[in-house]
């Protein structure tokens, strides 16, 4: 990995062109699982079910919703739900799924900081999930815009990749970066996509690393109160390099079961009284 002194239009382009490509690539992929997703509307897993609990009749904004899969889920589970993300291919095929399974939800493409000149809605919950943090530049500006959809008292949660593995290389064999780092973003090369490695594809891509105290701050100086950090041993997810599978929905690295953070959820309430204080 490199530093990079490109502009942030060029970051958000580039990173922009990456995605585009990555969701031809992602609804294809077994990862993924569209058609499954087609017959059971549902791409949600046990632990965000479980910790956000009912969302019927709710309005929710999910800030880097993909191709919204997990968007039209939580409005098959009665939400109201309007999502968001900068990928242009991504928002077209959310739109495309929602008209083909008649599953009612709004969609916006704009890269979420913009996303205030373009929406007035309030919501009672604003969601996000599964790498997201690392793309994006500035978490000040990110947890201002969470406070500035959500209604008084209104939740916000997110569910995400421990930052602790920012510090791995690409085999997750030893540590490689900083757990703190400051500066500009970090350049890598892709090798296809996440979801399939096989897949003949190579982009750059331009990230940044957060702290959980960066995370944590960020919300609070905003004016959220955190009512509970979750951190867990194993992800979700089989999309990391040496994991085992532990139980459902749950891998863990290799030979280090229960010893090292590999996800962590917040769920927040948003106080505007938290921000004269």
């Amino acid at each position: 990995m490199t530093t990079n002194f490109l502009t942030k239009d060029e970051l958000l382009k580039n990173n922009r062109s990456l995605w585009n490509s990555w969701t031809k690539i992602n609804a294809k992929s077994t990862f993924y699982d569209l058609e499954g997703f087609k017959s059971n509307k549902n791409s949600l897993k046990n632990i965000e079910i479980k910790e956000m609990g009912s969302v019927h009749g709710k309005t929710l904004l999910h800030l880097q919703c993909h191709f919204g899969l997990d968007t039209l889920s939580w409005a098959n589970k009665g939400a109201k739900v309007t999502g968001v993300d900068f990928s242009d291919e991504g928002i077209k095929l959310a739109k495309e799924l929602s008209d083909q399974l008649n599953i009612p939800a709004h969609f916006i493409c704009s890269d979420i900081f913009e996303l205030p000149m373009l929406l007035e809605q309030k919501f009672d919950i604003v969601y996000t999930s599964y790498g997201v943090l690392t793309w994006l530049h500035n978490l000040n500006t990110w947890g201002k815009t969470i406070a500035h959809f959500l209604k008084p008292g209104g939740t916000f949660y997110i569910i995400e990749f421990h930052p602790f593995i920012n510090m791995l290389n690409s085999e997750w064999t030893e540590f490689s970066e900083p757990y703190f780092y400051k500066g500009n973003s970090i350049c890598s090369v892709e090798s296809g996509s996440y979801a399939d490695t096989n897949e003949k594809f190579i982009h750059s891509a331009y990230e940044w690393p957060h702290s959980m105290s960066e995370i944590i701050c960020s919300l609070r100086q905003a004016g959220l109160l955190i009512e509970y950090l979750n951190e867990f041993p194993y992800s979700s997810f089989n999309c990391f390099p040496n994991l085992v599978e532990y139980g459902p929905d749950q891998y863990v690295l290799k030979d280090k079961q229960d010893s090292l953070p590999l996800m962590f959820s917040i769920k927040a309430t948003f106080i505007p009284e938290l921000l004269k204080i």
